[in-house]
């Protein structure tokens, strides 16, 4: 019986501020998976799978590099470099699942836990429309049920948003409710606002069918509200800003800075 890998079901908000004020929330669930379980929910639940198609699923290529290689190996790999050892602790992927196939996340979140059970990093996972994806690898140095990060951005993401920005994160740590709240800022001036937050649910069998019945076609929705969004903001007078071409590689920010209050 698994015990940390769950549903959260709840809503995703954006909030633009400048240059032109836009507004949009959604409905949404997640999954938080403990990715030492993954292959036991894969056995245990009819209605979700790794790396093999059912209604809901989740394959290793669909984080990390893109590779067919365990997350969870990647994810270890990643903290090793960064001077972060878990002690035979835990990593814990909240995510959107395939929904019969499909999956989009425009950011995944990996919790990674020491054996005591205190959250020793997080790894933020951003993907964007072109394919391409970065990691934000930032390190928990207090035991708190919120907390507060921030690094500088180093990913394209909106077509409507520079470069020379920093993301402030507040984070609930997952329990029986998660919520995550990221502010954009240029110049010290707050620019954007992204939450997501959600109920803890069972991660079962009828669980995944409630959620599946209540917002269906979750991640096709997803990437088509990212299009309908940009198109009312074009329509705003927002200008498109010039991407550089980017190779499909994860970069991390060990160094990151973290604020905790």
């Amino acid at each position: 019986m698994t015990t940390h890998s769950c549903l959260y079901v709840g809503s995703v908000m954006h909030r633009r501020f400048r240059p032109r004020p836009h507004w949009f929330r959604y409905r949404a669930f997640w999954i938080l998976v403990d990715l030492t379980e993954v292959k036991q929910l894969s056995q245990r639940l009819r209605l979700f799978s790794l790396d093999r198609f059912n209604i809901f699923g989740l394959h290793n290529s669909d984080h990390g590099d893109g590779s067919a290689t365990p997350v969870l190996s990647q994810v270890m790999r990643h903290l090793t470099a960064a001077g972060i050892d878990l002690e035979n602790g835990s990593v814990r992927l909240l995510c959107m699942p395939r929904v019969l196939g499909y999956v989009f996340n425009p950011l995944s979140i990996f919790f990674c836990y020491r054996s005591d059970g205190k959250l020793a990093a997080t790894i933020h996972e951003v993907h964007n429309t072109f394919g391409e994806r970065h990691i934000y690898l930032m390190p928990v140095h207090a035991d708190s049920p919120t907390i507060h990060q921030r690094c500088d951005k180093d990913f394209y993401v909106s077509p409507f948003l520079d470069l020379s920005m920093r993301y402030d994160f507040s984070i609930r740590v997952p329990a029986e409710r998660i919520a995550v709240a990221i502010r954009a800022l240029q110049a010290d001036q707050q620019v954007m606002t992204a939450c997501l937050s959600g109920d803890r649910k069972p991660l079962t069998d009828r669980g995944l069918m409630v959620v599946f019945l209540a917002i269906p076609f979750l991640t096709v929705k997803v990437i088509a509200a990212i299009h309908w969004q940009a198109l009312r903001l074009w329509l705003k007078g927002l200008h498109v800003r010039y991407r550089a071409p980017r190779p499909l590689t994860v970069g991390a920010l060990p160094a990151a800075l973290e604020r905790m209050d």
